[in-house]
């Protein structure tokens, strides 16, 4: 039995927020064509069949959906995508994902959701303050109040979501005020997503997270989150979720985590398709999915390039007690998370030499 999955952009780089830090907004400034605009019915209808090609009966696909912002392209391009893909023969169980801004979600989305089984992530950077600084709309308005309202509007349909915080510099000074939103709002799953310099950056943006911010972030959030979990409440934190899979034997599930790249298969608007949402380049577009298979892509040279510029362990890793946990880590966070400009100290080693025995303690509660 397979497990397939793909990351669709239906309406590309196309976004009604003008968030201050976008990395996806300086990664289409660096193609030829910017945005491809919303993904034309033929072009998704063709797409779906070649995604199935590669299907048996008893696989599972995911679909997930991300942009820029993927609700622009309409509700209707949604109903379709699942009406489409239920026309479908093959008996493949099917899940659905999308990641939103939450500011253009209404009882019909929700209702669509809830029918299809969605699981929503929706963009909430912690407190009112932070997202209403860095998460602006068109008119430079803060968007936390409406956003609030999507997160109430997910609750009183009982969809599944998680919250997507992307963890800035000055957020990550706030690791108090972090974790009280989370426990006011009755957040069971976060994800803290590093906030990073730009591509082309020749310097270091104020949004972009440093590794001693990191490491002084998540040490405390992980002191909040035991206490928590010792009282009986578990709140998801991706990170430590993985590590503590991690270190339990069961290995890793984030991309990146052990140093390696995993295809991710994103599909932008005109069937374009890319190995990491970090990367989505003209020079490594794979080819196309109104033309390909997944399994025939896997076969292109711009995926074997990319896969084998893995990033060896820097120099400052070949003594570090934990190189076999990390091998370098995510290529694209290296300056975020991992080691500094001068590369004298990492941000992942100093969180895990602090609490990495703690959470071996956690793993053999939790999987014993």
């Amino acid at each position: 039995m397979k497990h397939l999955s793909v990351l669709i952009k239906p309406a590309s780089s196309l976004c009604n927020l003008k968030c201050k830090y976008c990395f996806y907004a300086n990664i289409s400034s660096l193609r030829e064509v910017r945005s491809y605009g919303r993904m034309k019915v033929d072009v998704m209808e063709r797409m779906i069949d070649n995604i199935y090609i590669d299907l048996d009966d008893g696989d599972q696909m995911t679909f997930a959906f991300q942009g820029g912002e993927p609700t622009l392209a309409g509700l209707s391009y949604f109903e379709r995508f699942a009406e489409y893909v239920n026309k479908q023969t093959k008996k493949v169980q099917v899940h659905y994902a999308i990641q939103t801004n939450g500011t253009l979600l209404n009882e019909n989305w929700a209702i669509f959701f809830k029918e299809n089984k969605f699981l929503v992530g929706l963009s909430i950077d912690g407190t009112s303050h932070y997202h209403n600084l860095n998460r602006v709309n068109t008119r430079n308005k803060g968007t936390f109040d409406v956003v609030i309202e999507a997160k109430k509007l997910l609750d009183q349909y009982e969809i599944e979501y998680n919250i997507l915080c992307v963890l800035t510099n000055d957020l990550a000074l706030e690791p108090d005020s972090v974790f009280d939103f989370i426990k006011e709002n009755q957040i069971d799953y976060i994800q803290f997503i590093p906030c990073m310099d730009d591509l082309d950056a020749e310097e270091t943006s104020e949004f972009a997270l440093i590794p001693e911010r990191f490491a002084s972030f998540y040490k405390r959030i992980y002191d909040l989150w035991e206490t928590e979990f010792r009282n009986d409440r578990y709140y998801s934190i991706n990170l430590i979720d993985s590590i503590i899979h991690l270190v339990s034997g069961h290995g890793a599930f984030n991309c990146g985590m052990l140093g390696n790249c995993k295809v991710q298969y994103v599909i932008e608007a005109d069937s374009s398709v890319y190995p990491c949402d970090f990367y989505v380049l003209d020079e490594n577009r794979m080819g196309y999915l109104t033309e390909n298979t997944l399994f025939e892509l896997l076969e292109s040279s711009q995926l074997n390039r990319f896969l084998c510029e893995k990033t060896e362990p820097y120099e400052y890793c070949k003594t570090c007690p934990f190189v076999k946990m990390c091998q370098g880590g995510c290529k694209r966070m290296k300056h975020a998370m991992y080691l500094n400009k001068e590369e004298t100290y990492c941000g992942y080693q100093d969180f895990l030499s602090h609490k990495l025995g703690r959470m071996q303690h956690v793993s053999k509660m939790l999987y014993q």
